[in-house]
């Protein structure tokens, strides 16, 4: 056979009672989940922002990050909910490069699954006990969310996954809001068909187990623009683009509306520094639209201490290995600009 058997990973049990989630943060975590349910729901008005580096890769400077973040949102809190960007699974294009910290809790090391996941829920315990916030992750391999389900407070289903029969009957058993991303092609069709498979009741095998799903009422749509066949970025952020999408979910009749604009991606052709001009646009587009203002509630952006990215093994502090990402002045400016502008 062409697998072979490296290690066996422990359970989910096992992982969770070796780094536990201290009751008082569970506390912490259900409040959170709540308040983004009721942004999503259209109970509060608040707008939401995922922000974050495009991969977290060190623990140190990923807390560092958060706890800065923490008091930005603190100061806009009336306007705006930040939603920390913590994703420890990162899908290659190609099958290369660095796969997350789940794959690789040391970047220069070789992969070790099994320190991969006592390493994430160590990274992603700390940040909410030093900032008060819960984060974001992608659910890469749906297989893995036991592992996690009791730490996080939102979900992302990529690009490259969101076609994928097994993650949208996942997504129908989540109980967290999960943002569903356009494929890669662009088939916003695709993307809707996703939100209403992952808000549906599902009968499939999950975990070795024959399992009923209750349906995710919070599912909903993030736009991050296209490839071409030629692999051309296409961006979809643009006013007409936003008013397609949203008579689109009003004629698809699907529960919670809602649609988070990504900044980066092929959206921003993956120029990072357009990432606060894209942000504005959207702002300017909702001061023009009703429909638009209505759904399009959110915006997830590349952010970390340091501007740009680094290869593997520079060492600069605070700087993404992965996707570039704006540094913290750009982001920080960035942010109190939106929370006066919305």
């Amino acid at each position: 056979m062409g697998f072979k058997i490296i290690r066996k990973l422990p359970s989910a049990e096992e992982i969770i009672n070796m780094v536990p989630i201290p009751e008082p943060l569970k506390k912490v975590k259900r409040e959170r989940d709540d308040e983004i349910k009721n942004i999503i729901s259209g109970a509060d008005g608040r707008f939401l922002i995922i922000i974050g580096p495009c991969s977290a890769n060190d623990e140190a400077a990923v807390a560092d990050y958060v706890s800065r973040l923490s008091k930005i949102q603190e100061k806009i809190k009336s306007k705006i909910m930040l939603i920390p960007r913590i994703y420890t699974n990162k899908p290659r294009t190609n099958g290369q490069g660095y796969k997350g910290m789940l794959h690789q809790p040391n970047p220069e090391a070789e992969p070790n699954m099994a320190d991969g996941l006592v390493s994430i829920r160590r990274l992603h315990i700390k940040c909410i006990s030093e900032s008060g916030m819960t984060a974001a992750d992608e659910i890469l391999y749906p297989d893995n969310l036991v592992y996690v389900e009791d730490i996080l407070s939102y979900i992302a289903v990529g690009a490259r996954s969101v076609e994928n029969q097994e993650h949208r009957l996942t997504v129908s058993g989540i109980e967290v809001p999960v943002g569903m991303k356009n494929p890669m092609s662009g088939d916003l069709n695709v993307m809707f068909n996703s939100i209403y498979a992952a808000q549906l009741s599902h009968n499939f095998i999950y975990q070795k187990n024959e399992v009923e799903t209750s349906g995710n009422p919070f599912a909903h749509a993030i736009m991050r623009g296209s490839v071409d066949s030629r692999g051309e970025s296409i961006p979809n952020y643009h006013f007409e683009d936003l008013e397609m999408a949203c008579e689109m979910y009003e004629n698809k009749k699907l529960r919670n509306p809602f649609i988070i604009v990504d900044t980066n991606h092929s959206n921003s052709k993956k120029d990072y520094a357009r990432q606060p001009r894209i942000a504005k646009d959207v702002l300017y587009s909702k001061r023009h639209s009703e429909l638009i203002d209505k759904y399009v509630r959110g915006l997830l952006i590349e952010s970390y201490i340091e501007d740009g990215a680094q290869k593997i093994g520079e060492h600069i502090y605070g700087k993404s290995i992965t996707d570039s990402c704006i540094g913290f002045k750009k982001t920080e400016a960035l942010l109190y600009y939106l929370a006066e502008n919305l």
